[in-house]
């Protein structure tokens, strides 16, 4: 194939423009604030509307066609060439991304609405360009098809994210930031050292191409544990998650909410993609069962420690941790002789799962920034007053912690009751236990927040406004959290389009 022309998918220039269109807006807010005066949140709220269009439009022609929308970039097939693809999985995150994006971008502009010359007007502009940027490079890494655009994306990524974090410039985000750099950057380096044993074995990175040649021998198995491993880091699987508590506890909420929804889920799409599309022959048991003990290690582990958490951030955070796991739990139910991991449950609550833990984790840092904003706090012990303050965000609170305690009708519901019931089919019975036990771990520290908010405001203590506009953006984010439960799903759907043939058209 080397050499030949590719034939692009029709409609496979989107794929192109769900890259750049944020980074041209990002390109474009220096320029427009020097020229017209305007600040960045008008043209990043262009950008995104813009961007939601481009990303439902590649979710329609791929539901529409119920193949995989590709492009070569300057019409060149592999190893020449570099393709981007997006396949029924790939169109799935790029709605969830841009859903996230929009409405966290909603909440932020009251937040983020200074002028570039008024006082914070930088971390204002600093805010919206950075958060394009994460979007163009998230977009990335889930329609890039080869492994070192992949790696491009992940770095993308981090150097989009570090900044939010430390966004409030103290000291104690600062140093959160810089733990989270030394961890992504050590994963690089062992993503780096893979892609460069693959690259040296089969002379390509293209993943259609790597499916077709790739076979299990040594050097191909140390190089995908060596990306994986990176991947783990990045992604705060337990027990690389240092950074991730102290990092999305301490930076503003609208930042938070993008950490944990979509920054984390990132590095883990990429381990799906090596995982299932990269690694020759059938799943390796005993590696997948290690995946499972690490996502079980974390599920128990970390929602032990957030129910012992003082701040409610930090609680989130480790929360986020703990649902993290979830998703590792799925290389060892999609084990099926003779039949195709995206044909199986597992594979559905794994999906189901990561988008339904996206959205809810988005509006729970969201209510929380507002909870902190009108007690002027947030621990825990002293949230008294927190539903009579801001009743809608406390709601979408408790709405999105259904999602992460698996009552019906949530979406966190349908995906644990898939993981559960891939679980006891396959006999995997300790599965079935962790999965049960961290749900009642998840209601438990859920339920302590709604506990110590519903008591009455205490006398002598004022609260300050927020407005409404914001609570009903984390509002939304809660109730698509809820409404994935009633979606009708099955194994065989929107998440296996594509998935039955990899290599190219």
């Amino acid at each position: 194939m080397d050499g030949d022309a590719l034939a692009s998918s029709p409609g496979g220039y989107l794929l192109v423009l769900a890259v750049l269109v944020p980074v041209i807006g990002m390109l474009a807010m220096p320029v427009m604030g020097l020229l017209r005066g305007r600040h960045a949140a008008s043209l990043a709220f262009a950008t995104i509307a813009v961007g939601v269009a481009v990303a439902g439009a590649v979710g329609w022609r791929v539901v529409r066609s119920g193949e995989a929308l590709v492009y070569g970039i300057g019409g060149w097939s592999p190893p020449l060439g570099l393709v981007l693809r997006a396949d029924g999985l790939s169109a799935v995150m790029m709605a969830m991304a841009a859903l996230v994006i929009a409405l966290v971008a909603l909440y932020a502009r009251p937040q983020f609405a200074a002028a570039e010359t008024a006082p914070g007007g930088r971390r204002a502009f600093g805010f919206w360009a950075l958060l394009m940027g994460l979007w163009s490079a998230l977009n990335l890494a889930f329609v890039g098809e080869d492994l070192f655009n992949l790696f491009v994306a992940l770095e993308l990524l981090t150097f989009a994210a570090v900044p939010l974090v430390c966004l409030d410039g103290t000291a104690a985000t600062l140093e959160a930031a810089l733990r989270y750099l030394v961890f992504a950057l050590v994963g690089s380096v062992l993503y780096l050292l893979g892609v460069a044993v693959l690259y040296a074995r089969y002379g390509t990175l293209d993943i259609g191409l790597l499916h077709e040649l790739a076979y299990p021998d040594f050097a191909t198995h140390a190089a995908i544990a060596l990306m994986i491993g990176g991947l783990m880091a990045k992604a705060a699987l337990f027990p690389l998650h240092l950074w991730l508590p102290p990092a999305h506890a301490g930076a503003p909420a609208p930042a938070s909410a993008v950490l944990s929804a979509l920054v984390v889920k990132a590095p883990f799409f990429i381990i799906v993609r090596l995982w299932f599309d990269v690694l020759p022959g059938a799943s390796h048991e005993a590696a997948a069962r290690a995946l499972a003990v690490l996502g079980a290690a974390a599920i128990l582990v970390c929602s032990v420690v957030a129910l012992r958490q003082a701040r409610l951030k930090l609680m989130i955070a480790y929360s986020t941790v703990a649902q993290v796991g979830y998703l590792f739990l799925m290389f060892q139910l999609t084990i099926e002789p003779g039949v195709p991991a995206w044909a199986t449950i597992g594979w559905t609550g794994g999906m189901l799962q990561l988008v339904s833990h996206a959205l809810a984790k988005a509006a729970m840092f969201l209510a929380a920034g507002l909870i902190a904003e009108a007690l002027g706090h947030d621990r825990i012990d002293e949230l008294a007053g927190a539903g009579r303050a801001v009743p809608v965000s406390l709601f979408a609170f408790g709405l999105a912690g259904l999602s992460l305690m698996g009552l019906p009708p949530s979406g966190g519901f349908i995906a644990k009751l898939l993981l559960l019931s891939a679980a006891t089919l396959s006999g995997a019975w300790w599965i079935a236990v962790v999965i049960s036990f961290g749900g009642l771990l998840a209601a438990a520290y859920v339920t302590r927040v709604l506990k110590r908010a519903m008591a009455p405001l205490p006398e002598g203590i004022v609260t300050s406004p927020v407005a409404r506009s914001r609570e009903l953006a984390a509002l939304a984010l809660a109730l698509c959290a809820v409404a994935l439960g009633l979606v009708p799903l099955q194994p065989f759907g929107l998440l296996a389009i594509g998935r039955a043939g990899v290599a190219l058209p």
